[in-house]
């Protein structure tokens, strides 16, 4: 066999060239697509793909009408990471990690989902293998669609202010203007985990806290 392998092509051409030994992992952002819903806490986990890619300096977004989703794709260290940002709107988010699932011909365990949580406190990143959807629509079609034993990077969204108002109006709102102030450090935190799973940490489960 060749130690290198090229992919096919997909309707956007573009020729993958990767070594027969590297490791892949795919980083899955969940959110809503459209101008629209950028800043709103539904939406957070397509900001910390975006300050990842950024800082990482991955070839720029594509749109792939036939894996429903955009994708951005580099090697770190000897590990190929694929991005993933759901065009489906968040509660078919499973559809599309499905389509670029079967196309790699990828294990769920190599897909890693980034998304916001109501039932944690703002401040705070939990990390897990596996586990129950605990009531996000677009975790419910990640289930669906690849089973339970993905990884998750949960952000804090929490609490939910004021505690009578719908959960579904609450996460499309914008961060208050506290909240705001600390997106940097936020970014800065989601993006060293991201990181470390890359360059081959293991995704075990912790909280880390980026408010001090």
């Amino acid at each position: 066999m060749s130690l290198f392998q090229r992919k096919p092509q997909t309707s956007d051409p573009v020729n993958y060239v990767t070594v027969g030994m590297n490791k892949t992992l795919m980083f899955v952002g969940l959110g809503n697509p459209g101008a629209e819903y950028d800043g709103t806490r539904h939406n957070i986990g397509f900001a910390a793909l975006d300050a990842f890619a950024k800082a990482n300096d991955f070839p720029g977004w594509q749109n792939k009408k036939d894996l429903k989703c955009q994708q951005a794709m580099m090697t770190l260290a000897d590990t190929r990471i694929i991005l993933v940002k759901p065009q489906t709107f968040m509660n078919l988010s499973g559809e599309a990690a499905q389509a670029v699932l079967a196309f790699y011909k990828l294990d769920p365990t190599k897909v890693i989902a980034v998304y916001d949580e109501l039932d944690i406190d703002y401040g705070q990143i939990r990390m897990r293998q596996g586990g129950s959807a605990a009531g996000h629509n677009g975790v419910k079609s990640l289930i669906q669609h690849l089973g339970e034993n993905f990884g998750r990077v949960r952000i804090g969204i929490g609490p939910k202010t004021p505690e009578k108002i719908d959960s579904a109006k609450f996460v499309l709102q914008a961060l208050n203007k506290d909240q705001q102030s600390h997106i940097p450090e936020l970014l800065i935190e989601t993006n060293a985990i991201l990181s470390e799973l890359a360059y081959g940490s293991q995704l075990n489960a912790e909280t880390r806290s980026f408010l001090i």
